[in-house]
């Protein structure tokens, strides 16, 4: 890496007179790639600090929720940059087994074909052809964003190095026993025709029927309910509580199911609910995954009536139905049949539905391969438990234990072509072979591989160290292993978190993945609704980049970014994030035009002004307050504190109060001139992990180094003046009063004012100069008439009003004002006065009153005084 070497700034340095994202942004990325900024040197002698990219799914574009998580993790990169941290970003996609597979499918239809007309080598040939021509999209979007990864080490989760870890941790499991072959339920879509993971199932309600349907007869029937009566022609038993009497005279006996001619025993199950519905529930092991652990229970079988595509395969009259058809036609034969007790139309009910397809998922009795999670949940749990690793913000460890602490074994299989395959041969005697990577598998006639592919959680599962190099003993796995810290969304701490942590901990010898885990929310609409396409609130964030340049996205994501909890975005906020890098823009620019400069040292406390002091007071105290916000990844405060110290203090108070002493000339002026240069290269460097573009332009233009990309990053010198943050406190009342006043008075902001100021024995002398300016206090010349006096700070303000208001109009209107005051007075006190009133109302109207009763004497008492500051005729 280049180092950044101390160069002479430029003797007047100048800037565009406006700023122009689309016109620095994407030179300057291409400028960091190519000095190599971002790339992790694994032999470096400097602390690691290693930060994975939750893996973006191949199939994918940025939407706002990356770009927002992006930014928080490349500010934490780049401030650790900064600090002297060999820092790796590491970059990749995942290979997101099933969405990817659905688009090449959708192409293939296109053509008229299907995946089998090419069978399987073929079609995977196909879909790595389509990587190769649509994967790059997202790595373009994260450099319009600014992501400093380190493009070099970029990992698929389908690459070679990664599938021989996969194939690794695949035998290790498989040897240790914990990864076994079982028939269980599972949750199937009828159209992918893949097994799914829970985090593949979207939950929505969908109106449905609620059917109670008898069966038996006379004092041996018994009622159930429920939304999927085509199940029913599985059923192996009912199922009621030990302790419910109304059904204890039928436990054990055998009663009719409907429409088949079957008996089926009724069994006694804690599981039962006795207070939900009647008390009793159909029992289909085969098609629901808690009739299924009742069934192994008790011993039943389990009937399969329904085939992968959700076609009923029972033999009968509905033999050859889809599910949905064969629903009514059963709810109809039962209603014939004298067996509805009751219908409900419509009933909401939860469905699940594939996240890909949309498609209603189907319970599913299947044999499947599965990971015995019971003892590397546990290490998951107490590695957060012993401290190893933390959780922030801390509230959230309860969700993490309810999961990990009650985790059932994984179902980690997919009929699908695209994918890790599963590497286990079967033999023609019903041998079972599981090949290592460095391994032969077993050959001649009868042997064949298993068909399945594995869940793409299991690789992603991996990522924190799979992409270091791992089964392999790298340097990069021994400098950049464990994680300091996973940046993620709380949405996926059971799916991809939990997992990672059981991988890590199995594979990386009790080694978590990395030390913290930091939890941001979702991006939510500005009125707290999530977005989505369906809503029609969905955003682009390329747009928002284009229209108001990349800075501004980062600064509005990562100002609304409280740790765990949602983010509001609208795209008013992003505009108002421009106006700020506008006015970190036009400042910088008038400082460097009105000598700004970080040449020479520093001069001593003694030669600066009250103001120069006051303000590397305020740097100090915001370089110290915005490392405390990172450490404890309060981006929304960090940034807030930056927005201030840049806008309120630096640009509104302390280059607005210094102007007198540029435009005087002399040495003050260079003082404050170096103060101010100062200022300008620790804001810059304060503000760059978050808005790195205009940082970057900005302060290599100030400084005429090489980047900021590579600076230090700024340290709190430990200089604090409280006199002087006094001093200039009492000038920000005497100003802030007086534009008060004026504002009241009517006066326009540039209207200038005759005026005498009383300063004498205060700390606002040395300021008078300063003060006029701000205020447009013009000296009190001959005919003066002090028509207004503001005792403000222990000084005087004494203002002449005369012909600059039509004094009776302006006693016309606050009159009125008052008036309308004391009225709205009267009424609230009327209202609170009133016993029968307070006794019947809610609180908060209640509390509504109160503020508008404590707002009307606000306002009576601001008029008053306007009024009484009134010129007399």
């Amino acid at each position: 890496m280049t180092e950044n070497t101390q160069q002479t700034p430029a003797s007047n340095p100048e800037l565009p007179t406006q700023y122009a994202p689309a016109e620095v942004e994407g030179k300057l990325y291409e400028r960091w790639v190519e000095r190599g900024y971002f790339e992790a040197d694994a032999t470096s002698d400097k602390p690691p600090f290693t930060v994975v990219i939750p893996p973006p799914n191949v199939t994918g574009s940025l939407h706002l929720g990356h770009a927002f998580e992006h930014t928080l993790i490349d500010a934490l990169t780049r401030r650790k940059r900064m600090q002297g941290y060999e820092t790796l970003w590491q970059p990749g996609m995942d290979h997101a087994g099933i969405a990817t597979q659905n688009v090449v499918e959708r192409e293939l239809a296109k053509e008229g074909k299907s995946r089998h007309d090419l069978g399987r080598e073929a079609f995977i040939d196909r879909v790595w052809q389509w990587k190769g021509e649509s994967g790059g999209q997202i790595s373009g979007q994260m450099k319009r964003l600014g992501d400093g990864v380190a493009w070099s080490r970029e990992r698929f989760t389908m690459d070679e190095g990664l599938s021989q870890a996969v194939q690794t941790i695949f035998k290790k499991l498989y040897d240790d026993e914990l990864i076994y072959r079982a028939e269980r339920i599972i949750n199937w879509c009828p159209r992918c025709l893949t097994a799914i993971s829970d985090i593949e199932v979207e939950y929505q309600d969908d109106d449905g029927e609620l059917v109670s349907i008898r069966y038996g007869e006379g004092e041996d029937s018994i009622v159930v309910a429920t939304t999927r009566a085509e199940t029913m022609l599985g059923d192996t038993a009912v199922a009621v509580h030990p302790e419910d009497d109304r059904y204890k005279h039928l436990v054990g006996k055998e009663i009719e199911l409907p429409l088949t001619g079957r008996r089926i025993p009724v069994v006694a199950d804690e599981h039962v609910d006795p207070e939900f519905g009647t008390g009793a529930v159909k029992v289909t092991p085969a098609h629901d995954p808690n009739d299924f652990e009742i069934g192994q229970r008790h011993g039943l079988p389990s009937l399969a009536v329904m085939d992968e595509h959700a076609i009923i395969t029972a033999h009968g009259p509905f033999q050859g139905l889809d599910r949905l058809e064969a629903r009514s036609a059963i709810v109809g034969a039962l209603r014939a049949d004298g067996r509805i007790v009751a219908e409900k139309r419509p009933y909401v009910h939860s469905v699940g539905h594939c996240s890909r397809c949309k498609t209603t998922i189907e319970p599913r009795l299947s044999m499947q391969w599965w990971v015995k999670v019971g003892p590397l949940a546990k290490a998951a749990g107490d590695a957060v438990r012993d401290g190893q690793v933390k959780i922030h913000p801390q509230e959230m460890e309860k969700r993490y234990f309810d999961w990990v602490d009650n985790l059932h074994d994984w179902c980690i299989s997919r009929q699908l072509w695209w994918g890790h395959r599963i590497p286990v041969w079967y033999g023609p005697d019903g041998e079972i072979v599981c090949v290592g990577p460095d391994e032969q598998p077993p050959s001649g006639e009868g042997w064949t591989q298993e068909t399945d592919v594995l869940d793409t959680w299991f690789s992603s599962g991996l990522w924190p160290f799979s992409t270091l190099g791992w089964p392999e003993q790298t340097e990069s796995l021994a400098k950049f292993y464990p994680n300091s810290v996973l940046v993620t969304g709380y949405d996926i701490l059971f799916f991809w978190v939990a997992r990672m942590m059981m991988f890590g901990l199995y594979a990386m010898d009790g080694t978590p993945p990395f030390h913290t885990i930091a939890l941001h929310g979702m991006v939510r609409d500005q009125f707290g609704k999530k977005m989505s396409k369906s809503f029609g609130n969905a955003v682009n964030p390329l747009d928002w980049m284009d229209k108001y340049g990349s800075d501004a996205l980062r600064f509005t994501l990562a100002r609304g970014a409280n740790p765990g909890v949602d983010v509001p975005i609208g795209e008013d906020w992003v505009q108002g994030s421009r106006n700020f890098a506008n006015k970190i823009w036009n400042a910088t620019r008038f400082a460097l035009m009105n000598g700004a400069t970080i040449e020479g040292e520093l001069p001593d406390p003694s030669q600066m002004s009250a103001t120069d002091r006051w303000i590397l007071s305020k740097l100090n105290k915001t370089v110290a307050e915005v490392d405390a916000f990172y450490d404890d990844f309060q981006f929304s405060k960090l940034s807030e504190a930056l927005f201030h110290f840049a806008w309120d203090e630096v640009f509104d108070w302390y280059v607005e109060l210094s102007k007198t002493t540029f435009f005087a000339g002399g040495e003050q002026a260079k003082v404050s001139g170096r103060v101010l240069g100062e200022v300008l290269d620790v804001m810059l460097r304060l503000l760059h992990p978050v808005v790195p573009f205009v940082t970057e332009t900005l302060w290599t233009t100030l400084t005429g180094r090489e980047s900021v990309v590579i600076a230090d990053w700024p340290k709190d010198s430990g200089f604090r003046d409280v006199a002087a943050e006094q001093e200039i406190e009492l000038v920000q009342q005497v100003v802030t009063e007086v534009r008060r006043f004026r504002s009241d008075q009517g006066l326009q902001p540039g209207q200038k004012v005759p005026a005498e100021l009383t300063l004498t024995g205060t700390a606002l002398a040395p300021h008078e100069a300063a003060i006029r300016q701000l205020l447009r206090l013009q000296p009190a010349g001959d005919g003066f008439h002090a028509t207004a006096s503001l005792p403000v700070a222990g000084a005087t303000v004494a203002l002449d009003l005369s012909g600059t208001i039509d004094v009776e109009a302006e006693r016309k209107r606050l009159t009125k004002d008052l008036d309308a005051a004391e009225k709205e007075k009267s009424q609230a006190n009327a209202k609170l006065g009133n016993e029968a009133f307070l006794a019947k109302a809610p609180d908060n109207v209640v509390d509504k009153i109160r503020t508008r009763l404590a707002k009307a004497d606000a306002d009576i008492a601001r008029i008053t005084a306007q009024l009484a500051n009134l010129p007399q005729n």
